[in-house]
């Protein structure tokens, strides 16, 4: 791999802005320092990018890389066979890199096709991806065509050692209902608090942490209660409306629950007017998700950036950019939704050498044009990404 320097205007290296001229030094796929003077040694190369600026490689912490973002594409997944599920989830893996994601969390796919995928070898040159498996799910409930639905807390833990046996690293349940699963109610749970402890304790007997899919107020309540490790989406949906109390959000930040609301979308996607109007019946609008968004970042609760990525048109891979600006639109610091797709996120995921520009630390690296704190659009303009040291060949 060699050694080399990119020399930027600032660097965000997952906590702090460090303004520069700051280079960043690579050797072998790692870090090795970082000049705040801008200094490099005399015989190393190096790339000189001085209106630019160099932050870790982001990580999206909700994703579904088996959907191809295409209409119906959750539904279409049990169609699919093992070469073309493959072959999704290297090209979704392509679309995040481009967006300059490093690492993503899958959180569904497909009886188990990402986890078998990383298995057998696949990832070579692509995102680190830490996987859940197929969601495990209620008798019909939301997702149940991906292979995980179960009933009563026996099915539940033996479904929790099933995931262990394949190397998932995170255990997802479908504490409720989703917009997506005609039939479902996301206005309320999908198990009793019992069977969700149930999924809690055995996902730690196996050394997992556990996230629970949670839009009804009642299910992240009862999520809470039951202990996991965190909660995506968190809508907190009732019959009449979204409802978060000071309560709540006090007891989320008590818990160090954290908390991934899957913001954004394409702009340049038209969205059917019967998705629109399924997501309206559902009571989930992009305004009530930036709303909680918000609350939740200023209640102190921990925060991590997801997209998911590949549901459907308007939620592709490669969007974190835009979830980010999302994030900011809802009142959050530019700095800290920042935080959430790099340090923050790499400390939900255990993943030790990500996240954060520091020695020692994988060398995967965002180079943007300009200054993505003042202005988080800068994120979507992206001049080169770096992998383990390895310039994307996607940026050229």
């Amino acid at each position: 791999m060699g050694r080399f320097a990119v020399r930027a205007a600032r660097v965000f290296d997952g906590e702090q802005v460090l303004d520069g001229p700051v280079a960043v030094l690579v050797q072998d796929g790692r870090t090795v320092g970082v000049d705040l003077r801008g200094s490099v040694p005399a015989d190393w190369p190096v790339t000189d990018m001085p209106t630019a600026t160099i932050l870790p490689g982001l990580i999206d912490c909700h994703v579904h890389l088996c959907a191809d973002g295409g209409p119906r594409a959750l539904e279409r997944l049990a169609e699919a066979g093992r070469e073309q599920l493959d072959a999704t989830v290297v090209a979704s893996l392509r679309q995040h890199l481009a967006a300059g994601v490093t690492t993503v969390r899958d959180l569904g796919d497909q009886d188990g096709a990402v986890l078998t995928w990383r298995r057998d070898g696949g990832g070579a040159g692509l995102p680190a991806v830490f996987a859940s498996g197929p969601p495990i799910t209620s008798v019909g409930g939301h997702c149940w065509s991906m292979g995980g639905q179960a009933s009563g807390e026996a099915e539940l833990r033996a479904h929790v050692r099933k995931r262990a046996e394949l190397g998932a690293d995170v255990v997802k349940v479908m504490a409720s209902g989703g917009v997506l699963t005609p039939g479902t109610d996301t206005t309320r749970p999908q198990f009793t608090e019992d069977e969700l402890r149930a999924v809690v304790v055995e996902a730690r007997a196996h050394g997992l942490p556990t996230t629970a899919h949670a839009h009804a107020l009642s299910a992240v309540e009862q999520a809470l209660r039951a202990g996991v490790d965190g909660i995506e989406h968190c809508t907190c949906l009732t019959a009449t409306g979204v409802e978060i109390s000071d309560d709540l959000l006090a007891s989320l930040a008590e818990a160090g629950t954290v908390v991934c609301p899957t913001l954004g979308s394409d702009p340049a996607v038209v969205v059917p007017p019967e998705i629109i109007a399924m997501a309206a019946r559902a009571g989930v609008t992009e305004e009530s998700l930036r709303r909680v968004a918000g609350l939740v970042h200023g209640a102190g609760v921990a925060f991590v950036a997801g997209s998911d990525g590949g549901i459907g048109p308007a939620k592709p891979h490669g969007l974190l950019p835009l979830t980010l600006a999302e994030y900011v639109t809802a009142g959050m610091p530019a700095g800290a939704a920042l935080t959430a797709a790099t340090s923050a996120a790499a400390d939900a995921l255990g993943a030790a050498t990500k996240g954060r520009i520091r020695p020692g630390n994988d060398a995967d690296l965002l180079v943007v044009d300009g200054d993505p704190v003042a202005d988080i659009s800068a994120l979507q303009r992206p001049l080169a990404v770096y992998l383990a040291g390895e310039p994307s060949a996607i940026m050229g």
